[in-house]
């Protein structure tokens, strides 16, 4: 067996609000240590995931007190972006490889690029079909989720209209407006049509739109997205669920403010897109503990990380797509990986101070260079 490039790998505790995540599982372990690659993970770094310290230990990992010791690893595997209070862990000789959303958070960019960190985000590895293998499953859960939360803050004791989502016989269900038919946007359109709503998804590509009704025969409405059908539906919907995305780049702008003031009052959106900047112009981001605010009279839940609110589900759906690339990159080395696969090569986002995505790199009104110039 050729020796790995990268030998030892570092999980560190996700740092950000309510993030309960984790980046590898006691399989994804046994994976890299029968290849000859040492596993630290930060104490109780899976807890939150229902994933104990002793199952990391049965599975071959080492067990380190600190956030330091797991980030000076020769690799670290995250979810989230590194935050603030970790920027002073990135160097030079380190590979990070999580979920990085630089368009939307240009301090990391910035701290990621002053370091010198190779950073590969999961959100950019695209294959050559242009899917997004490590972000399609967090789309899904988010997806899934963002009909739950919105019935949640419907409630009229929530801030909501007291709209229930299914209706009852005699009595108008709630009418969801899902803007963009990709896996957020179809996730959110089946869990909403399965509780009863009344669900119209909007598209700007049609064949998109003629698979979702082929798939769910009429059951879900379809409409061509443009600014008029975009307007007609915002203004009558109960809620309104942001699902535009642009891969590495920060997502545009749908729905105008002054659209938004003219939505029914106590009308609620959740701007799935938010980890991306938004795409509802009124949109901040919120965390789990503040999840939702009220502006114009509309409620706004916008939380950059909706998985985290349930980690075991997310933490393996996850890791059951990004173990292999992780694999990888350990065995190769980033830039190594990325010649032997091309997906890789999307997902590298900065290798020695410099932008090795094109797009991220002209969210940010910067330029890129190959990650093999690099």
């Amino acid at each position: 067996m050729t020796a790995p490039v990268i030998k030892t790998v570092g999980v560190p505790t996700e740092v950000k609000t309510a993030e309960h995540r984790v980046a590898l599982t006691p399989d994804g372990v046994r994976e890299l240590d029968a290849r000859g690659i040492q596993v630290r993970i930060q104490a109780g770094a899976g807890v939150g995931a229902s994933i104990m310290d002793e199952d990391y230990i049965a599975a071959g990992a080492t067990i380190v007190p600190t956030a330091a010791d797991a980030w000076a690893q020769e690799m670290v595997l995250k979810v989230k972006e590194p935050k603030a209070e970790e920027f002073q862990y990135l160097r030079e000789d380190l590979t990070l490889f999580t979920y990085l959303h630089l368009a939307a958070y240009p301090a990391v960019a910035a701290a990621l690029l002053a370091a010198k960190t190779t950073s590969i985000a999961y959100e950019t590895v695209q294959l050559a079909d242009g899917s997004l293998p490590l972000l399609a499953p967090m789309s899904e859960v988010a997806g899934r989720l963002a009909p739950q939360m919105g019935a949640h803050f419907l409630e009229r004791h929530k801030g909501g209209r007291g709209v229930l989502m299914g209706g009852v016989p005699g009595v108008s269900p709630a009418k969801v407006v899902v803007l963009g038919a990709g896996n957020v946007g179809w996730s959110s359109a089946v869990i909403a049509a399965g509780m009863e709503a009344e669900v119209t998804v909007l598209d700007k590509n049609l064949e998109r739109l003629r698979y979702v009704d082929q798939i769910h025969k009429g059951r879900i409405s379809t409409l061509a997205s443009n600014q008029g059908s975009i307007e007609r539906t915002v203004m009558e919907a109960d809620l309104v669920i942001g699902a535009v995305l642009v891969a590495g780049g920060r997502a545009p702008i749908v729905v105008s403010e002054d659209l938004v003031r003219q939505m029914k009052p106590r009308a609620v959106i959740v701007d799935v897109a938010v980890d991306q900047g938004g795409c509802i112009a009124t949109t901040r981001e919120t965390t789990h503990d503040e999840p939702v605010f009220e502006l114009h009279g509309v409620v706004h839940y916008a939380v950059g990380n909706m998985p985290g609110a349930v980690p075991h589900t997310s933490t393996y759906a996850l890791t059951n797509a990004t173990l292999p690339f992780q694999l990888q990159v350990a065995l190769g080395g980033a830039v190594g990986a990325a010649r032997m696969n091309p997906a890789l090569t999307h997902g590298l986002n900065t290798v020695n101070g410099v932008y090795t995505n094109e797009i991220v790199a002209a969210s940010l009104d910067a330029t890129a260079v190959s990650p093999f110039e690099a």
